[in-house]
């Protein structure tokens, strides 16, 4: 067990309520033992880390002066709320962070009343505080009533179009609210973009030192003729020497920078905006993720996502790996292909040690593009990339991917555009819930006319799918593949370009037959080999494809078993529905066959370990083994009997 950090202060806080009566010094304290609480909670459970400790001193200020629950405190993306969490009521849960039962590593409506709005995905805050602001001024009615909106985004969210639609719409609508913009020079990966330069230009020089002078309220360090006054210093020095343009443009009052673990300058600035905005303002934070904590200070993500650790060291516990990870396969191959051909260049939306595409960017940096936090983009991008000529990679999280699905549509698949979509993700992912759940990327691919859609039943099968996306310029690829390790299958030194739309046989039986699509074929052969042990020895095949179906060995399988299961990591729609229809089309029922389609269930499933999603979600060995048994009426036979 992690040694508890001493909080004396902290241990006074049940509730924001219990801040209010606090100087302006014990903030200061309070937010020394909140940082310590919040890694040595982290380090037990594993978790996003760094976004945490970068906002420490904003979530005490910000819970110091507003009144939330009535006041809404919005986190985008919400990797930086386990300290929001720890102030309004939930540190006696914290240790349960991820963990099945516990508390989500995100806001959540149902968790708390101090979680006004959910979050996962980024972009979203300002949107969402602006509903609130207007809600407000149109009378709705909360029991814990409805008082400011503020949202808190950080750069790297800040590059997507989603939130400069919603500060279009604030500055046009007038209402008062509050955007924080925080600055932490960068996101997961390093911030990209003309936004990002344009945010690190507003602090990199001596104007801004200028500016934190002045903004203390020293105006005898201007130079004479702006001393005439300080609201006209104030408009000079934004002009001149910060750059608030932009956003007093889009209609927004701008404040800052401000240095965001200074709670001299954190403090005053948040109440003079809660005493005296009246339209939509934004507060300008620099800080820096991980900070005050050197392990996380010193990583290269700054400690973005992190397993469970050894405080003093920072030294993680992770188990050793028995076979290699699916999304490093992707990534090996993918270079491996890139070094024969000129043409394979990949694009990512700042995922790029997610998706594995980190050792594209290092050997062929010039034809590898993290767009930064805009999935539609991204496949719009890839898209003309793959109208140019090139053979672009579209690499996204399932989860992701959804954000981009008008663009999936419009830009490539009406104009069958050779874009090759890897997947990652795909399934159930464990800790990170269903917000990051790849539940539903097989349904919303495969019913769009063109799209090849392929899933990797092990890591060998990976490779070979990578490989024949490569190849394939008839029109827009999918194949996905889920989160973690591969099965420990022996690799083949290249992949082999696969026959579009051919599934193969894994094992010869009769009368049940079981058709795989994806990685849950170990748990298929799994519930084979158990139901050999009662005598029934079933087919096993893996259909490889959902789009085109391999039709021909899928009726031979109808034809020669008396009961037909699919089984897919994917939600109603996907693969078992289009086995469905061909079945249906094909007159295939008329003739008795008992078919059986085992997905992904009509409910967003909590987060746990994977192994335990997939039982909630009965599509582990023995529930394949139970719906093969029921199907044939073997157990209700042992029952009569």
């Amino acid at each position: 067990m992690t040694s508890r950090p001493e909080t004396p202060l902290l241990d006074r806080i049940v509730t924001p309520a219990d801040m209010k009566g606090l100087s302006d010094a014990e903030l200061v304290r309070l937010a020394h033992e909140l940082r310590a609480e919040t890694i040595a909670a982290v380090s037990e459970t594993g978790g996003h880390l760094g976004a945490g400790l970068g906002v420490i001193e904003l979530t005490v200020a910000l819970h110091a002066i507003f009144e939330a629950p009535r006041d809404k405190i919005i986190w985008d993306v919400s990797h930086q709320s386990y300290p929001h969490k720890i102030l309004t009521g939930r540190r006696d849960r914290i240790r349960t962070l991820r963990q099945k039962g516990g508390l989500s590593g995100f806001t959540k409506r149902s968790e708390s009343p101090y979680d006004p709005f959910g979050a996962a995905h980024s972009s979203t805050s300002i949107s969402a505080a602006l509903g609130f602001a207007v809600a407000r001024d149109l009378g709705g009615q909360l029991p814990e009533g409805l008082g400011d909106a503020i949202a808190v985004i950080g750069d790297g969210a800040m590059s997507a179009g989603m939130a400069f639609e919603a500060m279009n719409n604030a500055g046009h609508l007038g209402k008062r609210m509050i955007v924080i913009l925080n600055d932490n020079e960068m996101s997961i990966a390093p911030p990209v973009g003309a936004l990002s330069n344009y945010l690190s230009r507003l602090y990199a020089g001596d104007p801004f030192q200028s500016f934190k002078e002045a903004a203390k309220g020293a105006v005898s360090l201007l130079p004479p003729p702006f001393q005439e006054g300080a609201k006209r210093a104030k408009e000079m020095l934004k002009g001149m020497a910060v750059g608030g343009t932009l956003f007093e443009e889009l209609g927004f009052s701008y404040l800052g920078p401000l240095d965001g673990h200074d709670m001299g300058q954190l403090l005053p600035v948040l109440r003079t905006v809660q005493a005296r905005a009246t339209g939509p303002v934004l507060i300008h934070v620099v800080t820096k993720k991980g900070k005050g904590y050197a392990p996380a200070e010193r990583a290269s993500d700054k400690g973005h996502a992190t397993a469970k650790f050894d405080v003093p060291s920072g030294k993680q516990k992770k188990a050793p790996s028995n076979a290699p990870s699916y999304t490093s396969v992707f990534g090996d191959e993918l270079v491996r292909l890139a070094a024969e051909d000129s043409r394979v260049c990949a694009v990512t939306a700042a995922m790029p040690d997610g998706t594995g595409l980190q050792l594209m960017a290092e050997r062929y940096p010039s034809r590898t593009f993290d767009v930064g936090i805009a999935e539609q983009h991204g496949v719009t991008f890839a898209a003309a990339l793959a109208a140019g000529g090139l053979r672009p990679f579209c690499a996204m999280y399932s989860t992701f991917l959804q954000r981009g699905y008008d663009q999936v549509v419009h830009d490539v698949a009406i104009q069958r555009l050779p874009v090759r979509f890897a997947i990652d993700r795909a399934g159930l992912v464990g800790a990170d819930g269903a917000t990051h759940a790849g539940s539903f990327d097989v349904a919303f691919m495969a019913n769009l006319p063109g799209m090849v859609v392929m899933a990797a039943a092990d890591e060998a099968e990976l490779k070979h799918m990578v490989a024949t996306a490569a190849a394939h310029d008839e029109g827009p690829i999918a194949f996905r593949y889920p989160r973690g390790e591969g099965v420990g299958v022996e690799m083949p030194e290249k992949g082999v370009p696969l026959e579009i739309g051919k599934g193969r046989m894994i094992q010869e039986g009769g009368r049940v037959a079981l058709l795989t699509f994806g990685a849950r074929l170990k748990e298929v052969q799994d519930a084979a080999e158990a139901l050999s042990a009662r005598g029934i020895t079933p087919t096993v095949a893996d259909a490889r494809f959902a789009k085109p179906l391999d039709r021909e060995m899928i009726l031979q399988l109808a034809a020669d078993h008396e009961a037909l299961i699919t089984i897919e990591e994917g939600a109603i729609g996907g693969f078992g529905s289009h086995v469905a229809q061909l079945l249906a089309d094909e007159g295939v029922f008329d003739k008795g066959l008992k078919f059986r389609s085992m997905v992904l269930p009509d409910t967003f499933i909590d987060q746990s370990s994977p192994a335990d999603m997939y039982a909630t979600a009965g599509l582990n060995a023995e529930d394949i083994e139970a719906k093969a048994l029921d199907v044939l009426g073997v157990e209700r036979l042992g029952k009569r009997a």
